[in-house]
């Protein structure tokens, strides 16, 4: 049976807020656009392009940042290196000048008001993230390339077959939980031990883990920024930013000078109940302030849900003594491998399906990978995830002025508490006994997406987005 090839690394993105599915994805997409005038040697005879936004991204695109990360993209910018600090800066001269430097060599007229139209009323039928690029030649002849953003910063173009699926054999193929189960029973192995047979099929073991520990290394300094950084979110909403009050609140004002020392400070406070969940609560917030703010963040595996998996990984880093570079790995691994399950079986577009497809899918990961981490059974680890996302079921996206903070900020911190919740009831539980199955409940997520309404699926036309009465000064 064909299977989708999907990696870690390919689950684990590094890139740019607020939005993997409504900024990372177009950003990927008009780099492409431009790598492939570059390739085919028509860039430098380009004199106008022209963006065309449809369905959520036009619904939804000037609060998740999609212009900006589509300027971006045109100019050969790189969501993962690229200085956040200058984003305000170089949009400011894009739109002043009028100007931007295609692919980074090429220099033409630009400007956003005129070039970049939002077609609200239409939608492309392969998925409601879609966008057009129109390029016009000196020769007067035009290209044109539609790329669909489908969650989790993953990008297709019209047309093309879905390069993963056929890009490599894996020694463990796996579409769905069952497949898991099945390796894991022939050959012994835990689920991130099966996963890493996988990634050997990219690289090696020692790339695999370095890439891993990396991909935590940006989930930290985006938790330590975000717990020190003040002031409001934004976007027009005026949300003030919590996590940093909270975590002066909690630590009474005690001495660190960097993230070892800090992490040694919280843990010096105990682990009563309150405690341990209102850190919880701050290392969630503090990822998505960052991710509003156009931080640096990691998809988990969508930005809008990027807080859940950190702050329960923090937890049990913390908390549970889990401060070992292997305990991080296989946490990290397992948890990939339940989101590309759930891309496959259903989604991890909230476009497509509604919150339920990313702080459902985040929380499930991240019950799976604790599950893991602490000792629990492959069985138990699926366990996990399957109470995590049965608790999502239904849960609409609805954000207030389509801006990535009402709700979906305070969602991280349920989702990342549910996840623990989650992971306690499979660790206390025989799975012999479980009367829903992993499999299960991705098909009926996949039911219940395709049953709700439209106008909860990320386009800020119904729930909180019409009903909390909320002017937006800046939008």
């Amino acid at each position: 049976m064909p299977h989708e090839a999907i990696s870690v690394f390919d689950m684990f993105k590094i890139g740019v807020g607020p939005s993997s599915s409504h900024t990372l994805g177009p950003w990927r997409a008009a780099q492409r656009f431009c790598e492939n005038l570059f390739s085919s040697e028509q860039l430098s005879a380009v004199i106008a392009i022209r963006v065309l936004l449809y369905g959520s991204l036009a619904k939804t695109g000037k609060g998740h940042g999609t212009d900006i990360a589509i300027m971006l993209g045109l100019c050969a910018d790189d969501p993962v290196t690229f200085d956040v600090n200058n984003i305000t800066p170089k949009i400011q001269d894009i739109e002043n000048m009028r100007k931007l430097i295609l692919h980074g060599l090429h220099e033409i007229d630009f400007d956003p008001r005129e070039d970049i139209e939002y077609l609200a009323t239409e939608s492309l039928p392969f998925h409601p993230n879609a966008v057009t690029f129109l390029a016009t030649l000196r020769n007067g002849k035009n290209i044109a390339e539609t790329y669909y953003s489908i969650g989790g910063g993953f990008v297709v173009r019209e047309g093309e077959k879905n390069a993963a699926t056929s890009a490599v054999q894996l020694p463990f193929p796996i579409n769905k939980a069952d497949d898991l189960l099945h390796w894991c029973r022939k050959t012994g192995l835990s689920i991130s031990e099966v996963v890493m047979e996988n990634e050997n099929s990219w690289r090696t073991e020692m790339e695999t883990r370095k890439g891993v520990l990396k991909i935590w290394q940006v989930m930290k300094d985006c938790m330590f920024r975000g717990c020190h950084a003040n002031g409001i979110l934004p976007g027009g909403l005026h949300v003030q930013r919590r996590a940093a009050d909270l975590n002066k609140k909690l630590l009474k004002d005690a001495a660190y000078t960097d993230y070892e020392s800090w992490m040694n400070t919280i843990r010096n406070g105990g682990n009563d109940f309150k405690y341990t969940l209102d850190w919880v609560s701050c290392f969630a917030l503090a990822v998505n302030e960052e991710n509003a703010s156009f931080g640096r963040v990691v998809t988990a595996p969508t930005n809008g849900a990027a807080g859940v998996i950190p702050a329960v990984l923090q937890y049990y880093i913390i908390f549970n003594d889990g401060d070992k570079d292997d305990k991080i790995i296989q946490f990290l691994l397992t948890a990939a491998e339940i989101g590309s399950i759930f891309k496959k079986g259903a989604t991890i577009s909230a476009a497509m399906g509604g919150c339920q497809a990313e702080i459902g899918v985040s929380s499930a990961m991240a019950a799976a990978g604790l599950a893991e981490a602490m000792g629990g059974t492959q069985r138990q680890a699926l366990m996990a995830a399957e109470i995590a996302m049965e608790h999502h079921l239904g849960l609409t996206c609805d954000p207030i002025g389509g801006l990535v903070q009402i709700p979906c900020i305070e969602r991280n911190t349920m989702g990342a508490i549910k996840a623990i919740t989650a992971c306690q009831l499979a660790l206390q539980s025989t799975p012999d006994f479980a009367k829903v199955s992993l499999d299960g409940v991705i098909r009926t997520m996949w039911n219940t997406a395709k049953d709700m309404d439209l106008k909860y699926k990320e386009t800020a036309e119904g729930g909180l987005a019409i009903h909390i009465p909320i002017s937006l000064s800046e939008c």
